[in-house]
């Protein structure tokens, strides 16, 4: 079972990478910041200083149709923001 789902490479969160050595990522539900951590220097050969979780809540979404409205939710997921060491840095974009 992959710990790291994907990277979250949005404005935001290059913007910290670019500043603060802070890199974002899409995590399994059931990981813990220890999994996380050991994950993430396996993966990119990096020293990772402090790992924050955040849970975010599924997202209301509905649909009118002809038949009437399709009410649903987004699935909820697990984001993990990262910070490495100072000096080192991950590069998501290497192996395109």
């Amino acid at each position: 079972m992959a710990i790291i789902l994907k990277p979250i490479v949005t404005e935001k969160l290059t913007k910290l990478g670019e500043t603060f050595n802070r890199y974002g990522f899409r995590v399994e539900l059931t990981a813990n910041k220890i999994e996380i951590k050991k994950a993430v220097e396996s993966m990119y050969n990096v020293t990772v200083t402090d790992v924050n979780t955040i849970r975010v809540a599924p997202k209301k979404k509905s649909r009118f149709t002809k038949a009437g409205t399709i009410k649903g939710a987004a699935s909820a997921y697990k984001k993990a923001i990262v910070t490495v060491k100072k000096g080192e840095t991950i590069d998501f974009f290497s192996n395109i």
